[in-house]
């Protein structure tokens, strides 16, 4: 591919020039008045744990693990009866249930059922994305921003002018991160806030926000778990933390929890105060909240490794299956992992290593944080399927069916039926009998295959339902009473069913989505530890911190890009724009607090920061290799490193890191399953929305092209040259790169200092 270069032109007057290369040996300041230099960080350790702080977060925890465990399913063996190491029984174990591998579409939502694969068979695709893609984009991200020494947004004046639209799409997309994933932080405050007490309320099922499914069968014999079953760590999560049941939907959110906004109030209170003074702050701040959820890890590892049946985890975790690594699912899952976990596109790595000296010598930062992070992930995974195994154990279960979201819908249609074991044809009356609270009155009443618990019957005591058993609502249970006097529901299309296959009345299981195995599976096990108090506090107080670490790089790369962008107006306001920034935030994510806000989360999760922000690191990709020009670039990389990038570096660069983001991109956008939530099937038009709320970043891009190419002076090849044609800057520079010595050319702005670190 023959190489482009993009510079853009400014007017600036002409700068000493120390080395006889393209990149100067002297970084330049971003815009902005003489009287406020950058920042820098005071160490460098402060700015290791900035990054690590970043790239390790709440994903690494739960994403990574539960992709391990969504690709996998291999069959376990080991299943047999026990008695509890921690005080408990044997449960007497439930039928076997054939494993459906629910896959969530990465970027889109919902999903797939496939065959089961061991979990050690995605650990190779992830390790090869993680070296020939996810590495040497952290890398260019953190060159980038050390070289040029500016946030997302103005860099592109000297990358490209033509994709400055790229960090305007950053910024936007941060907010809708923002919006979204504090409230999980808030969640996980929620959690800790109740884990100060001698029993921990999702211990047992004795409280009152519990149903009647609500089965315990930790400590107990003679326990039978059913598909209908509810742990009391579930509706601790659904009915008292989210509070679920109090909203239809989408089209019913309810009010707004106000425990949850307390605690969003207090975790963005904690932010401001960790941004408001730059880099001089948050960089002390990660010192606790970049360290602490290591030490935790460990604990929880060494106490998972104690638990019974725990190597059944492990065992789960490493075994490879050669065969699936012919799947085309696990190498995308592999891909969009990596990039996700790693960061690079979402404008952090550039901001901040633009506070970094500019000889400092990024190429070993990046080998060291990714590293780090790769290896938290795989850890993550020992912690997480070590309780995996003990609960499997416990409940006399294989250990891909710990988690299985008994409220999943079922993937064919033949008959419904309900917890008695027996079966109904479709349209049937049903005819239990019902008591006025809405509690099941026996084991016959009739309920859709996939209904949860949570939706069970209300109506006059002792009444018949009269009606088709279809759900009232899109697939909930068989709803045969809303008033005083029974009336009969009307059919509605495609009601969900049992498979034939299973034979036995129970619906088909598919896994939780994956915080799930922060906030139901490991606190479940945590409940039932000698020491579940401790063991709680500090595992939700490491997921605070893991948040609020990602949260602090989120919001500098927005608070970075727009001071850079602006600096006439905000140099010296930075507290103040920070609280606007904040209480912009914090407004934007009260939707997520309402008793229906799980949705709304699952929905910015989806399509907030999905296909878009993998479509915008492809861009980032190919305008600094293929515009800017890769030989270029390489200069820059000598001018701070002394020493040019290898071949291995350019070729991912140029080809290799641009094909697996094409591939991850087309792969999520031709494979779009529904959107699912628990049992909450999502409208049609919510996907609308979504597409909205994904285009709205995006198409900055084109806008911002479509823009330049219009509002810019001159004849057309004028423009081009101004903007971006590589044939124009080649024949002025002599070829690669600009003239020795030209600042316009080299991108300096007007009333730049030369920063002599």
């Amino acid at each position: 591919m023959a190489e482009q270069s993009c510079l853009a032109p400014t007017a600036s007057p002409p700068r000493q020039v120390t080395a006889p290369h393209l990149g100067p040996m002297a970084s330049p300041a971003p815009p902005g008045p003489q009287s406020h230099p950058r920042d820098k960080w005071s160490k460098k350790m402060d700015f290791l744990l900035s990054v690590i702080g970043f790239a390790v977060d709440l994903g690494n925890v739960w994403r990574f693990p539960y992709i391990c465990y969504q690709n996998g399913g291999g069959k376990d063996t080991t299943r047999r009866h026990i008695s509890a190491a921690l005080g408990g029984t044997a449960v007497a174990a439930p039928n076997p249930q054939p494993a459906c591998a629910c896959q969530p579409a990465q970027g889109r939502g919902g999903h797939r059922c496939s065959a089961p694969r061991p979990a050690g068979a995605f650990l190779i695709p992830y390790t090869l994305m993680a070296v020939f893609g996810g590495v040497p984009l952290f890398y260019m991200e953190l060159a980038l921003g050390q070289f040029h020494r500016t946030g997302a947004i103005p860099i592109w004046k000297r990358i490209c002018p033509i994709f400055k639209g790229i960090g305007f799409a950053i910024c936007i997309i941060g907010l809708y991160v923002s919006f979204y994933y504090n409230t999980i932080i808030a969640w996980a405050l929620y959690y800790f806030y109740s884990s100060f007490s001698g029993t921990l309320p999702w211990a047992s099922c004795d409280n009152p926000w519990n149903t009647p499914a609500c089965t315990n069968y930790f400590g107990r014999s003679n326990v039978t778990w059913t598909n209908f079953s509810r742990s009391p760590a579930e509706e601790f999560y659904t009915r008292k933390v989210l509070e679920i049941q109090k909203s239809g939907g989408l089209y019913d959110m309810g009010g707004v929890h106000w425990q949850l906004l307390l605690c969003l109030f207090l975790i963005f209170t904690i932010v401001y105060f960790s941004l408001w003074k730059g880099v001089k702050t948050s960089g002390k701040v990660v010192w606790v909240t970049a360290t602490l959820p290591y030490v935790v890890l460990l604990v929880l590892l060494v106490r998972g490794a104690t638990l019974p049946g725990a190597w059944r985890g492990v065992i789960f975790y490493l075994r490879p299956d050669w065969g699936k690594l012919l799947s085309t699912t696990v190498w995308v899952d592999a891909a969009a992992q990596i990039f996700f976990s790693l960061g690079p596109g979402f404008g952090v790595l550039l901001a901040l290593a633009s506070y970094n000296h500019f000889h400092n010598n990024c190429y070993r930062d990046a080998l060291i944080t990714s590293t780090v992070n790769c290896l938290t992930s795989f850890l993550s995974g020992f912690v997480i399927f070590t309780v995996l195994g003990y609960m499997a154990e416990m409940r006399d279960v294989e250990v891909e069916d710990v988690a299985r979201d008994k409220g999943s819908p079922p993937s064919s249609t033949t008959a419904l039926s309900w917890p008695g074991g027996d079966q109904l044809p479709l349209g049937s009356v049903c005819p239990s009998r019902l008591r006025g609270d809405g509690v099941m009155a026996g084991p016959g009443v009739c309920r859709g295959a996939g209904a949860s618990a949570q939706e069970q019957f209300t109506g006059v005591e002792g009444s018949e339902v009269s009606g088709p058993c279809i759900s009232a609502r899109a697939r909930h249970s068989c709803s045969g009473f809303g008033a005083s006097s029974p009336r009969a529901f009307p059919p509605l299309p495609a009601p969900r069913a049992v498979p034939e296959q299973l034979g036995n009345g129970k619906p088909n299981q598919c896994p939780f989505l994956g915080p799930s195995l922060l906030f139901i599976t490991y606190p479940e096990a945590i409940a039932n530890m000698v020491g579940s108090t401790f063991f709680a506090i500090i595992f939700f107080l490491m997921m605070i911190t893991l948040g609020l670490d990602s949260t602090f790089g989120g919001l500098e790369a927005v608070i970075t890009a727009v001071m850079d962008e602006y600096p006439q107006v905000l140099a010296g306001r930075r507290e103040l724009f920070v609280l606007g920034l904040i209480t912009v935030c914090f407004l934007g994510s009260l939707s997520t607090l309402t008793y229906g806000g799980a949705y709304v989360v699952k929905l910015l999760e989806e399509f907030g920061a999905g296909c878009s922000i993998l479509a915008v690191v492809l861009l980032e990709t190919i305008a600094v290799s293929w515009f800017y020009g890769i030989q270029r670039f390489s200069h820059d990389v000598k001018a701070m490193l002394g020493f040019t990038p290898g071949m291995f570096w350019k070729v991912c660069w140029v080809a290799v890191s641009p094909a697996l983001l094409a591939f991850v991109v087309i792969s999520s956008l031709l494979d779009q399953p529904p959107l699912t939530l628990f049992d909450y099937q999502y409208p049609e038009w919510s996907f609308s929305v979504g597409y909205l709320i994904e285009a709205s970043s995006f198409i900055c891009i084109p806008f911002y092209m479509v823009y330049k190419l219009v509002w810019t002076p001159g004849s057309l090849k004028q423009v081009r040259s101004r903007v971006g044609d590589p044939a124009a800057r080649a024949r002025a520079g002599g070829g690669q790169g600009p003239p020795l010595g030209s600042a316009q050319d080299q991108g300096w702005g007007a009333g730049q200092m030369v920063d002599a670190a």
